[in-house]
């Protein structure tokens, strides 16, 4: 967090640097945990044993081993869920339910960036139309406008 800013530049490099972690980062890093991690041996948040470190000696009973046990593994996977789950009063970012801006300039200003969030859905809609696993996590209308646990 800097102490103090000169130029206006540089404030508006900090919020933007604050609206991006707080909404696009975080669905990023947020919104694929559970699809990624409801498969334990994908991400183990835990191992009963170590893991192995000489290659081409694993067995499925050493793997079997390792993973956690079935009551740890429907934690995780609980846990995951529940970080994942969209709540009911999550706002989508670019919308504004409560009319904070009245002025003109910033009124023009918001109507450009929902513009600029359709075009981006748009264009990932297209992208993940011909992939066989589509990635949708960043797309505007999965994105909240900030962070909600």
């Amino acid at each position: 967090m800097p102490e103090s800013f000169i130029t206006v530049e540089e404030v508006v490099k900090f919020v933007t640097m604050v609206i991006f972690t707080t909404s696009a980062q975080h669905a990023a890093v947020n919104s694929g945990q559970f699809d990624y991690n409801s498969w334990i041996p994908n991400n183990p948040l835990q191992l009963r044993k170590a893991p192995p470190t000489t290659k081409g000696l694993v067995t499925m009973e050493t793997i079997m081993e390792t993973l956690p046990n079935i009551g740890d593994t429907v934690d995780f996977i609980v846990l995951s869920a529940v970080l994942h789950k969209k709540h009911t009063d999550s706002v989508v970012l670019g919308s504004y339910p409560e009319e904070r801006f009245g002025e003109p300039a910033a009124k023009w200003i918001i109507e450009n960036f929902q513009k600029e969030l359709s075009s981006i859905e748009e264009r990932i809609i297209t992208r993940n139309a011909s992939l066989e696993v589509p990635y949708c996590y960043l797309q505007p209308s999965e994105i909240e406008n900030s962070v909600s646990i």
